[in-house]
């Protein structure tokens, strides 16, 4: 048990007084290019998606 205890206080001292934080202007810009980011990949899956569709609409209607 005393081993849990140990563990704890040394992962609260290492998130509290070690770890450098982002600030919050930081925050929002990493946020914004995540989002932008996942835009940009949902709409590249969409239209290969749409193109494969197509794709196999040709050869389904061919035979």
């Amino acid at each position: 048990m005393s081993k849990l205890k140990s563990y704890v206080a040394d992962s609260y001292n290492e998130l509290r007084y070690n770890v450098s934080w982002p600030t919050m202007k930081e925050l929002q810009g990493s946020s914004v290019l995540v989002l932008v980011a996942s835009f940009i990949m949902a709409g590249i899956v969409y239209l290969l998606d749409a193109s494969f569709g197509q794709v196999m609409k040709l050869i389904y209607e061919t035979f």
